[in-house]
């Protein structure tokens, strides 16, 4: 389980500053929906293995990646 401290610390790793919320064994991003898995306790934040939301194909597509500071190129990686 992820600690209300790591919690509070841990922002989506496309924009670098949406907070998360914990829901069962993911954290998912406030603003984008992108989930997270939790394995073993510890968090995978990588964006390229993120679950999208729902009417979302491509990272590309995420609110977070759509905004002014997102941190994607245009393949989708982490800039």
């Amino acid at each position: 389980m992820v600690s209300k401290e790591l919690l509070a610390l841990l922002v989506c790793p496309v924009d670098q500053k949406s907070p998360l919320r914990l829901e069962s064994e993911a954290l998912v991003c406030t603003r984008c929906g992108a989930r997270y898995a939790i394995k073993d306790g510890i968090p995978n934040m990588l964006v390229e293995e993120a679950e999208l939301p729902p009417g979302c194909a491509s990272l590309n597509d995420l609110e977070c990646a759509k905004a002014d500071d997102a941190k994607l190129d245009t393949t989708g990686s982490l800039t």
